[in-house]
């Protein structure tokens, strides 16, 4: 499923219409027809409607309705001029001798809205920048206090699609149909909070559109992931499946390299050993005895560990490391000599975060959540957070990694620009050692495949392994844990050749 700017939508509409000929009246009844075919369950409704193609849809939706023998009230919050595919809307009504009303009497309008069981937000399309004011105003906060349930065309009224930024009043919805695409704002905050559920519909543009316009960002879903999955012979054996070295840990931070090196095995890696720190060598016996283990001097043993490390086929950095000088300077010896593909994680990315530029061009997943990005750019928290996709894209692009800006909804990116958004997980793995876990499985991936699906693949099985973690405890109760203990139950199953 791509995802686009209210601009590249405008594109892929005009390509649609004008280089292949399919008419724009035809893809707004598309688009209301996907729209009535989530309301159906309700009788009385009241449709809302704006100017443009948005409120042309809302007309269109309404003749549907009626159709239906729903009962449907029609309220223009601007005036009643329309051109284009939406005036042929407004004319059909006129047609059917439908009555229009006009939100002028903002009383009569409460009462239509407190009465009907569902309201069809159709005031503003992509367009919307900034503060909703005057009229507009008036009818949203009405719908936000009276409606019992809220269906916006598109996109909430009152949402920035390209920047998730609100205006001060905006629609709360509970479930948004989005036609063709998603739009880059509805996956960002704070207007994901007022999309509800989100309906993608194919309103039949053809893919093509989308790669010839060089659209280049998707949302990741179970099809996607399955076709990413690394298939596993019948006849092999473990140095098929990836040798792994796990660099970290310290005093009171076992826990971490125990969690990622188990996922790493739960995600199918052939073997799995840890180098960790002489101060742990009492906690071996804690770790899993599939694990191997390495015991070093991170300070005196520098070199050596530098050294060992292209004897494995992917490294993973960082897990409960620390940050002293000792843990910088073995981060800059093994970025000198690695030639093996590497994922730098949680303290990892401190130390890079003093050497970015040894990280260029190789082989390399990065995965920081917001404040960890912001150090390696050098900006505030805050920033990353408002300009997620781009920071992401600048990058990756720059340095010539794979990079995994975690959160709701984590941004993986390619160092060709490439961006893919997760939409598996849930809250429940905002949870001390859940960014281990999905390091270990990152890595293990990472072993096996190219960089960028093995990032994009280990995140969506992530989420889908905490979801599926939620769904038998709750939400409130999931656990690092508990999320690598769910992976074997929810990989993508149709991962085994013959050979």
């Amino acid at each position: 499923m791509k995802v686009c700017t209210a601009g590249e939508m405008r594109k892929v509409d005009a390509f649609s219409i004008e280089q292949l000929n399919i008419p724009g009246i035809v893809l707004m009844e598309n688009a209301a027809s996907s729209c009535t075919r989530e309301i159906t369950g309700f009788d009385s409704f009241v449709i809302v409607v704006g100017k443009g193609n948005n409120g042309g849809d809302g007309l269109a939706i309404a003749r549907q309705l009626i159709n239906l023998g729903k009962k449907a009230e029609v309220y223009l919050v601007f005036a009643d001029e329309f051109s284009g595919d939406a005036k042929i809307n407004r004319e059909i009504l006129k047609n059917m001798n439908v009555e229009v009303k006009s939100c002028d009497d903002l009383d009569a309008f409460t009462v239509s809205v407190k009465t009907a069981d569902c309201v069809v937000d159709a005031i503003f399309g992509t367009g919307i920048k900034g503060e909703v004011t005057g009229r507009a105003k008036n009818v949203i906060e009405i719908i936000n206090e009276h409606s019992k349930y809220t269906l916006s065309v598109d996109v909430p009224s009152g949402i920035n699609s390209d920047n998730g930024e609100v205006s001060s009043v905006t629609v709360n919805a509970d479930k948004t149909v989005t036609f063709a695409a998603y739009k880059k704002g509805m996956l960002l905050y704070p207007a994901a909070d007022f999309t509800g559920e989100v309906v993608v519909a194919n309103i039949q543009i053809p893919q093509m559109v989308f790669d010839e316009l060089g659209i280049k960002i998707n949302t990741t879903d179970e099809d996607f992931a399955a076709k990413l999955m690394p298939k596993r012979s019948k006849n092999s054996h473990k140095g098929d499946y990836g040798k792994i070295l796990v660099i970290g840990g310290k005093t009171g931070m076992g826990g971490a390299v125990y969690l990622s090196s188990l996922a790493a095995l739960k995600m199918g890696a052939g073997l799995v050993t840890v180098c960790i720190p002489n101060e742990l060598s009492g906690y071996i016996k804690e770790l899993p005895p599939e694990v191997m283990t390495s015991l070093s001097d991170f300070e005196k043993d520098a070199d050596k560990i530098a050294d060992m490390v292209n004897n494995y086929d992917a490294v993973l950095f960082g897990n409960g490391i620390g940050r002293e000088e000792n843990v910088i300077n073995l981060l800059e010896k093994i970025l000198d000599k690695i030639e093996v593909p590497i994922v730098i994680d949680a303290d990892g990315l401190f130390a890079l975060s003093k050497f970015p530029e040894k990280i260029r061009g190789k082989k390399a997943i990065l995965t920081p959540h917001s404040m960890e990005m912001a150090r390696l750019l050098d900006v505030g928290a805050e920033d990353v957070e408002k300009n997620r996709f781009e920071f992401s894209k600048d990058f990756a692009e720059e340095y010539g990694v794979t990079l995994v800006l975690k959160g709701n909804h984590s941004i993986i990116t390619a160092p060709d620009g490439a961006q893919n958004v997760n939409m598996t997980g849930n809250s429940g793995m905002a949870t001390a050692g859940s960014g281990d876990v999905l390091a270990g499985m990152t890595v293990a991936l990472l072993a096996i495949t190219e960089p960028f699906s093995a990032a994009t693949l280990a995140v969506h099985i992530h989420g889908k392994a905490g979801n599926y973690a939620k769904d038998r405890l709750s939400e409130t109760s999931v656990t690092a844990g508990d999320i690598m203990e769910a992976i074997p139950h929810i990989l993508p199953v149709e991962n085994t050749k013959n050979m």
